[in-house]
């Protein structure tokens, strides 16, 4: 469209764009979207239109900026004002005990030094410069003296703002260098590789790798297809913000529109910092993204520029590194397991290495389909990635090192526990990938699985009835379905290797001791394909009791909310054997009985977000925990500004300090309590 755009036009434009950017900073900076997704890109395909039938609305700083540009042909460079520099390395308590110290002397007090405590996110450091609140460049960190010059790419994500101040209130300086991360969340960096690995391309070893990846792209459409994010840390030259603290500055950017990691706590004393230390830890494996560290920085600017800067790092900041969580090894060998559903898994038997403190010597290799999408050969050496107590696996090969001496590897024919015929089909859970099962229902290996279920703690939980016993009383023939359990006999225990007259008599004790049990349990336990223990609570829930459940048609359960056409089919096709009803009719008649559980709490809590701290004297921590969820709550590792409660215990450390400090409500555990019975 040649003609020029008129006033409607103009305005219609404008208003897009500013209600983008507005969007883009509720959903990015504040978490409070006020638009479906679907909405966003209806307004956000508008804007395309009206720019791609008016080229001369063409503006760096628009949101459509973030669909990408023209190719470049290399990276410039550019010259930081202030270095961007690295930090020195700690990796006990010892280290940060003799950072604290060294800052005292330096600041030669003997006051205690307060802190500000930060996620270290495992990504890539980037410098944002904006003029007049408009994004004018964005550049690497590259050696901390000189980066390269991505701006094309950077504004292609959309926790990027573009545009500062586009709320009223906002006070926008007219030069600000900001400094952050840009990092893949764990879900992206998987369903990236899953794309790859569809059109051939070699996958990226970790998101880290694919976040730097998607930086240097010299074509920023392809960058805009990445799932890219950031949070910013901290900033370069700033003469207009003179903020005395440096989490009143990270506040200061989050009102200008940046997003600020909400772990972040402040007003910590070294024995807090330590403390944050282990409660960061523990959320690792739970985040959305990599973290490999905390980062502990004097929460006084003004003391920061007392204790100045080093060569290449600050003496005022440290960062504290988390045990590793992947590292390189060499695969030995690989063997196939069975499981309780009959699916066969490949594992792999690794040159012993230690991850995360942890000696591993296997990882999970999931299916025949991974092992070819990552050609994975016995002899290769290959990442190897252990988060919480996630089984280990193989993430990725290393293929430089090779040699030729590697071994492909070829999953069996016939089962490798019972020798039957193995079936290929289609996985349940993911369409594209093809399943190798045992259909033996008898199949010892399967058996062994299905009694170490049933005894778990979130089913029958039977002590003493681990997996080396588990694997004996198959083997010898004495159990062939879980409810033979309920059968057992001391004197044939006896006679198993290890197990004396104390040790049988402890376990028919404790198999005795778990013949009651509530229908939550028990559906768990029986070990029906898809249903984990969130589903049998569901069930349980909904449906007044056993014989209920077992009576319902795939269609009338897909009428239950939560519960799909999948898991649907294998409930009802579980109960539709003969022999798992005939195994639940042994079960009951063993003495096993199914009591009723307590009545629901309602649901006023719904909305209400909880943190925990410190030690409660009559609760757990998740006892209050399921509460506060069954009352509709939910409870949360870190405190901000959302936080509706603190539930306060002895010897409430950081997270306490944090509430006081936005003014967040704190209560004790009696008026927890109160508050969860108030409408029994």
């Amino acid at each position: 469209m040649s003609e020029s755009p008129n006033a409607h036009i103009l305005q219609r434009v404008d208003w897009l764009r500013q209600t983008l950017h507005r969007h883009n900073f509720l959903y990015h900076t504040l978490d409070q979207p006020e638009i479906s997704d679907a909405e966003y890109d209806r307004l956000m395909q508008e804007l395309i239109t009206l720019e791609t039938d008016y080229p001369m609305l063409a503006s760096s700083d628009s949101p459509t900026s973030r669909i990408g540009s023209t190719p470049l042909t290399g990276f410039e460079t550019v010259s930081h004002f202030l270095p961007m520099q690295s930090l020195d390395n700690a990796f006990s308590e010892g280290d940060i005990i003799e950072f604290d110290r060294r800052i005292q002397k330096l600041l030669d007090t003997e006051a205690p030094v307060i802190y500000t405590a930060e996620p270290k996110l495992d990504g890539i450091a980037v410098e944002l410069v904006y003029k007049n609140g408009r994004l004018v460049m964005a550049s690497t960190r590259g050696d901390g003296m000189i980066g390269e010059v991505i701006t094309a790419n950077v504004r292609t994500i959309r926790s990027v703002p573009l545009i500062l101040g586009t709320d009223m209130g906002r006070i926008v300086p007219s030069f600000l260098e900001v400094r952050g991360e840009v990092y893949m969340s764990r879900d992206g960096f998987h369903h990236l590789n899953a794309n790859r690995a569809k059109e051939n391309q070699p996958m990226f070893a970790n998101p880290r790798n694919a976040a730097a990846g998607s930086l240097r792209q010299l074509d920023s459409t392809v960058t805009a297809e990445r799932p890219l994010d950031l949070f910013v840390y901290g900033v370069g030259n700033n003469p207009e913000m003179p903020i005395a603290s440096h989490y009143d500055l990270l506040q200061a950017l989050k009102i200008l529109g940046f997003p600020v990691n909400p772990l972040i706590q402040t007003g910590l004393t070294l024995k807090q910092v330590l403390e944050y230390y282990r409660e960061l830890e523990s959320m690792r494996a739970s985040l959305a993204y990599e973290m490999d560290g905390m980062v502990i920085k004097v929460d006084s600017r003004t003391a920061q520029e007392t204790l100045g800067i080093k060569t290449r790092s600050p003496r005022w900041a440290i960062a504290w590194k988390f045990k590793a969580s992947q590292e390189t090894t060499r695969i030995l060998g690989i063997d196939v397991q069975v499981g309780r559903t009959g699916a066969l898994t490949p594992v792999a038997n690794l040159e012993p290495v230690n991850i995360g403190g942890v000696l591993v010597s296997r990882a999970t290799l999931h299916n025949a389909d991974e092992i070819q999408r990552l050609d994975i050969r016995i002899g290769d050496m290959v990442f190897v990635e252990r988060a919480g107590d996630v089984i280990p696996k193989v993430s990725h090969v290393a293929v430089e090192h090779r040699n030729g001496s590697e071994m492909p590897f070829v999953m069996p024919d016939t089962c490798p526990s019972c020798g039957s015929s193995i079936t290929r089909t289609l996985s349940e859970t993911d369409r594209e990938d093809v399943v190798l099962r045992c259909i033996n229902a008898r199949c010892p290996a399967q058996l062994k699985e299905h009694i170490r279920h049933f005894a778990s703690k979130g089913a029958f939980d039977i002590e003493g009835l681990g997996e080396k016993l588990a694997d004996q009383l198959v083997d010898q023939g004495f159990v062939r379905s879980y409810a033979d359990l309920f059968y057992l006999t001391q004197d044939k225990l006896e006679n198993l290797d290890r197990m004396g007259q104390k040790s049988a008599e402890n376990l028919i004790r404790a198999i005795d001791s778990r013949k009651r049990i509530s229908l939550k349990r028990f559906l768990y336990g029986l070990g029906i394909r898809h249903v984990g223990e969130t589903m049998a609570g569901m069930l349980a829930d909904h449906f007044s009791d056993l014989n209920d459940i077992m009576s319902q048609s795939t269609e009338n359960l897909m009428q239950t909310g939560g519960i799909g056409e999948i898991i649907s089919e294998s409930i009802t096709r579980f109960f539709s054997k003969p022999e798992n009803r005939e195994t639940i009719e042994r079960l009951l008649a063993s003495g096993v009985r199914i009591h009723s559980e307590a009545p629901k709490l309602s649901r006023h809590l719904e909305g209400k977000t909880f943190v925990l701290t410190g030690t409660l004297s009559k609760l757990t921590r998740s006892q209050a925990k399921t509460m506060i969820e069954s009352a509709g709550g939910k409870v949360s590792g870190s405190v901000s500004r959302n936080t509706d409660y603190v539930v306060a215990g002895d010897q409430a450390g950081s997270k306490l300090a944090q509430a006081k400090k936005l003014g967040v409500p704190v209560m004790d555990e009696a008026e927890l309590m109160v508050l969860i019975n108030k409408k029994r």
